[in-house]
């Protein structure tokens, strides 16, 4: 039986180039390696999945590299290249800061350093979560890196910045990864799923790029999920079973009991929600979200906004032509301060039901504010 590898280990950038949604920092590394401007340390600092550590072993790798490409990526057909590649080379070393914290084993690191590169330029150490780093080992570490051998370079990744102690911050170049779009995410995930011959609709990789919220290894994690649960054809149905998600129709039926003043169809509505096991702040937390998108279908400059496919966009703007401006900010401001006051709320059911019911005498009173100038001008004709 053959070994399961996992996508977000078996499509992991080995290039620049292949780096998802990161153009800002690839360029600038590559760039850094053109014009042989390398600093000594570098600190790569962002979300969790984003490509801080992929980032930092593919510039250990260019470094080093003995024949670079044109655009100056590792060549992978050197033998710096192959032993990086195959893990077995002695002039890269990684280490995990979370589990080696310790001033001791900071000075064990300091010790290495003075050792020079065996056929290579450079010796790269990567340190992985260094915010984990205690106090006493930081202080052990900063002369080193202040003034390192002209051999040594420094790459740090943490996802909380805000604790690395200014002194560190000062001596390095500090690289902010950014959340990766959901289009960008979808992409690649169309790109894994034509690789592993996986048919997956558009909507469905949607669904797990909302869910990833912007980390591409956890898009990946999720993706192989479904294809554990649905074989190689993925459809938005069975998307939304396996991650729990509440359809989108949900939302738009709501709003159609709303604006035609069935406050008893959206209460049962809600409550079908719940029967299924959702929880009451997905959902209002879900449709306040969905009002804040009629908004930006409103205004044909502001629909490219909404990320969503054109067919579910054709909706958004069909529905909201139909909605008044006015009502969906109030309903919009409605739904986000019941969600931000549910979980104080002791009767969590209760403070959606009045917020829905709320919803529906605003769409009411605006209906009846609409048709009393008519009733007005038909009244002084009869008279």
């Amino acid at each position: 039986m053959d070994n399961f590898i996992v996508s977000a280990r078996k499509y992991r950038p080995s290039t620049f180039n292949s780096v998802v949604g990161q153009e800002h920092i690839t360029s600038t590394l590559k760039n850094a390696i053109k014009t042989k401007q390398v600093a000594q340390a570098f600190l790569f600092c962002g979300p969790r999945g984003v490509g801080k550590t992929t980032c930092a072993r593919i510039f250990a790798k260019a470094l080093n590299c003995d024949s670079p490409t044109a655009d100056f990526e590792p060549c992978n057909e050197c033998e710096s290249c192959k032993a990086f590649n195959k893990s077995a080379s002695f002039n890269v070393y990684e280490l995990d800061a979370a589990s080696r914290n310790s001033v001791e084993d900071m000075r064990d690191l300091v010790e290495q350093v003075r050792i020079a590169p065996v056929g290579a330029k450079y010796k790269v150490y990567i340190i992985d979560e260094v915010h984990m780093l205690s106090s006493a080992a930081f202080n052990a570490f900063l002369k080193t890196l202040e003034e390192p051998p002209a051999y040594a370079k420094f790459i740090m990744a943490t996802t909380e910045k805000h604790k690395i102690i200014p002194t560190i911050l000062s001596r390095c170049q500090v690289y902010d990864f950014k959340r990766i779009r959901e289009i960008d995410i979808v992409k690649h995930l169309q790109y894994v799923a034509k690789n592993e011959n996986v048919t997956a609709d558009e909507e469905a990789l949607r669904i797990v790029a909302l869910k990833a919220d912007g980390a591409l290894r956890d898009a990946l994690s999720i993706f192989d999920q479904l294809v554990s649960f649905s074989g190689n054809n993925i459809t938005y149905e069975s998307a939304i079973t396996n991650l729990n998600v509440l359809d989108v129709d949900n939302y738009f039926k709501m709003v159609d009991y709303l604006m035609d003043e069935d406050s008893s169809k959206a209460l049962l509505l809600f409550d079908e929600v719940l029967s299924k096991g959702f929880d009451g702040q997905n959902f209002i937390a879900g449709l306040a979200s969905h009002f804040r998108n009629l908004l930006m279908a409103q205004n044909s400059n502001t629909v490219q906004l909404m990320e969503f496919s054109d067919s579910v966009k054709k909706r958004y703007i069909e529905q909201a032509q139909s909605a008044d401006k006015s009502l969906l900010f109030r309903s919009l401001e409605l739904t986000s301060a019941c969600d931000f006051n549910y979980k104080s709320s002791n009767n969590k059911r209760l403070s959606v039901e009045i917020c829905l019911m709320q919803m529906n005498t605003n769409f009411v009173w605006m209906k009846q504010r609409k048709m009393a100038p008519v009733a007005g001008a038909r009244q002084s004709r009869e008279c």
